[in-house]
């Protein structure tokens, strides 16, 4: 059926819409209703027996020739639609939607405006977001996947350069897209942002070389410089200009302490913000060797900018230092910090020896609070659970000691030296460890009272003086949503390996990662699901294509129950029956 309706023209009064529609009976109504499944668009700008034509061979493909549209098929001697390939729709689909909710669309498109690139970045941008949290693969293949393996709304190809391009865009706009994206983001799901938790991870490359040294700003990004490192060949600086602020570091990726434990291969620094709730709010790229402190004065100076009100940041014990704490009560910011059990310090000294009582807050979590001083707050927190297993490898360590150590009277004080020296290199084992005035190796029983006493323990310090001690020992607990983002971006969205050798290429390789894991947050708190499972249940949702010298056809799979599920849970409209109709030329 092709009806026309009439459409308002705001100069020529009205114009004709050609629409493709078939009749339903509305059991309610008792009635017959008409509903629109495709918009050709303009009736005035189409060739409609090419229409005509082409919903011929359609009602052929469905068995549902009209007496019309046959006569125009058989007519015109043309053979009907064949079926060309099936694509998977469904991830693409619900991402989109998110991307679009959240304003991620919008705010690319308002940035674009003014520029000399096409308004198509948008979706190159949102199909590489969507190849990570679908089929994370490097930047060459991601336009392959779009090309040939998924329906990706709103763009049909890309090549590989269109990629490459729209991620130096992405780069160059990021603050400001972050920003809004997070404003949206809070909106949306009335984010609480009283507590923020950071964390950082690193990456490594599979390079046997870091990066040249470069002239860096304040925040750690590459500056142009006109100093002339080479005049004379002894790479000094030789006079010229310097950007205010500059330093000279370490390359980007460079050689620093790897939470991966791969010491000996370059790497670079990701941090990130997480919400209470676990929804990533920003991410953040240093080179490999930044210190903790540098990396936290960014941090927060850079959500300041935001306007947030009062946030408590929550961090783990490698930010506990003096000066990192007086930077984040800058402003009237508090924090929650990991300290160290075996610190050595006075202040932790005098907290974990101070007697009290343990009062339950949650399974196996029991809380104990002691005050140091006015402006500090300790929390001890106990897990039993934790202690028990604590007892346990600690037994392992001890049996293993007692192994190394047996008839090492015997040897001569050469080889017991060796073996001292063996020892001293695992520290699990060289706690235990302890030795005679005249040189034998003993099991330190004196340590091993103490060690016990920290048996699933851990210690926090606060600077807020509102929380109370189960806020804290809470709040810390949601730490470990932040380590879970962290093990998603490098399992599930295979932040490493890097496919990139340039600076300004990772580090919009790390903000990929971000927004695919934001998107993948967002549906996972929303439906209460693993995105493991969703994806594969979605991923199920195929668009089908079926073309002819008339013309080409695009239909969506029905919805199992699951999926319809999925998508009422997030409040996102199923894929049209028909995605796309087009007559041939």
């Amino acid at each position: 059926m092709l009806p026309t309706r009439q459409a308002p023209d705001l100069i020529a009064g009205h114009w004709a819409l050609l629409q493709l529609a078939h009749n339903e009976w509305d059991p309610a109504a008792k009635s017959a209703r008409m509903k629109v499944l495709y918009n050709f668009g303009r009736a005035e700008e189409l060739d409609r027996a090419a229409v005509q034509r082409l919903i011929g061979s359609l009602s052929r493909l469905l068995g549902e020739t009209s007496r019309g549209s046959q006569v125009e098929d058989q007519a015109g001697g043309l053979p009907g639609l064949g079926f060309i390939e099936s694509r998977p729709l469904g991830g693409a689909w619900v991402l989109d939607a998110l991307w679009t909710r959240l304003g991620i669309a919008k705010t690319m498109r308002t940035l674009l405006s003014g520029t000399r690139r096409d308004a198509t970045v948008e979706r190159v941008l949102f199909a590489l977001v969507a190849n990570r949290a679908l089929a994370p693969s490097s930047k060459l293949a991601a336009a392959g996947w779009v090309n040939r393996d998924v329906h990706v709304p709103g763009l049909s190809e890309v090549s590989d350069d269109a990629c490459y391009r729209a991620m130096d865009w992405l780069l160059a706009v990021e603050p400001a897209l972050a920003k809004d994206v997070y404003a949206s983001t809070a909106d949306l799901l009335n984010l609480q942002v009283d507590l923020l938790f950071f964390e950082t991870t690193s990456t490594y490359f599979e390079t046997e070389t870091g990066d040249e040294p470069l002239w860096r700003d304040v925040k750690g990004n590459p500056v142009a410089t006109t100093i002339d490192t080479t005049a004379d060949g002894d790479g000094d600086d030789d006079g010229g200009e310097l950007p205010s602020g500059a330093v000279k570091q370490a390359g980007f990726r460079t050689y620093g302490k790897s939470k991966d434990h791969r010491e000996d291969l370059p790497q670079v620094v990701v941090g990130m913000a997480v919400t209470r709730e676990g929804i990533p709010v920003r991410v953040w790229c240093w080179p490999g060797n930044t210190s903790d402190s540098a990396l936290i004065r960014q941090v927060k100076d850079d959500m300041r900018d935001w306007n947030l009100a009062r946030v408590v940041w929550v961090a783990d014990r490698g930010f506990t230092s003096a000066e990192n704490r007086r930077y984040l009560q800058r402003a009237g910011g508090g924090y929650i910090l990991g300290e160290k059990l075996r610190s050595g310090s006075a202040e932790a000294t005098a907290a974990l020896g101070r007697a009290g009582r343990y009062q339950d807050v949650a399974d196996n979590l029991r809380v104990k609070e002691v005050r140091i001083s006015e402006s500090e707050r300790f929390v001890i927190c106990h897990n039993p659970e934790a202690a028990d297993r604590d007892a346990l490898v600690r037994t392992a360590l001890l049996a293993r000691l007692t192994e190394m150590i047996k008839n090492s009277d015997k040897l001569t004080k050469t080889k017991r030296a060796e073996l001292r020296g063996v020892i001293s290199t695992k520290p699990g084992l060289n706690r235990y460890l302890r030795v005679t005035p005249s040189g034998l190796l003993r099991i330190d029983a004196d340590a091993i009272a103490e060690e016990a006493k920290l048996d699933g323990k851990y210690l926090l310090r606060s600077s807020d003086p509102h929380l109370s001690a189960q806020d804290i020992a809470l709040g810390y607990k949601q730490l470990l949503e932040v380590e879970r983002g962290w093990r998603d971006m490098k399992q599930i969205l295979d932040l490493r390996p890097v496919h990139h050798r340039l600076e300004d290429r990772i580090r919009a390789h790390v903000v990929l990662c971000w927004l695919a894991l934001l998107l993948i947050r967002i549906i996972e708190t929303t439906t209460g699901d693993t995105w493991n499972n969703l994806r594969a249940e979605l991923q199920r949702l195929y668009v089908g294509t079926f073309t002819g010298p008339a013309g080409t056809y695009q239909q969506s799979t029905d919805l199992t129950s699951e999926q319809a599920k999925i998508l009422a849970q997030l409040d996102i409209t199923a894929p049209p029956r028909i995605l796309d109709l087009a007559t041939a030329g």
